[in-house]
């Protein structure tokens, strides 16, 4: 049966393992899983096509087809950047992690101001086609009311 003292020594020899296994320990994050990456197209997907995203309520939504293109476009440049700017020179991946989130947010942003530029700017002529149809009806109708007006005089 053991003793005390050899209970603690034996408490005392796994802390110590234990220690040196976290010393050896090495977290790296870069370069994400395939499994982490597509959580980040998904969440990308998401935030393009939902009507509850800060982007879509000021940019409005796009489409999921088209929210699903352009997120694994996104995701696939901004990868591709950062891994190719900090070629083995970040140990932790850190800096190459911010790199990479920073090229998402800015590419997103892009995306979704050249959709609302290019949806309004093909909007815009239907609607001044329907604001003038909408003046020539007026307009016709003025024309109408102030002849039958005439005409009752």
């Amino acid at each position: 049966m053991e003793g005390p003292d050899s209970t603690a020594a034996t408490k005392s020899h796994q802390v110590g393992d234990t220690s040196a296994k976290l010393n050896n320990l090495t977290l790296r994050i870069w370069p994400p899983t395939q499994r982490t990456r597509d959580a980040v197209i998904n969440r990308l997907i998401e935030t393009l096509s939902s009507s509850q995203s800060l982007l879509s309520k000021r940019y409005g939504t796009i489409p999921k087809e088209e929210a699903s293109a352009a997120a694994v476009s996104i995701e696939q440049e901004a990868f591709s950047l950062a891994g190719a700017s900090f070629a083995g020179e970040d140990d932790s991946g850190m800096e190459i992690l911010q790199v990479y989130s920073k090229e998402m947010s800015k590419r997103m942003l892009d995306t979704v101001k050249a959709r609302a530029a290019s949806t309004s700017s093909t909007a815009a002529p239907s609607d001044s086609a329907q604001v003038d149809s909408n003046n020539a009806v007026s307009a016709g109708g003025e024309e109408f009311i102030s002849s039958s007006t005439k005409a009752e005089a």
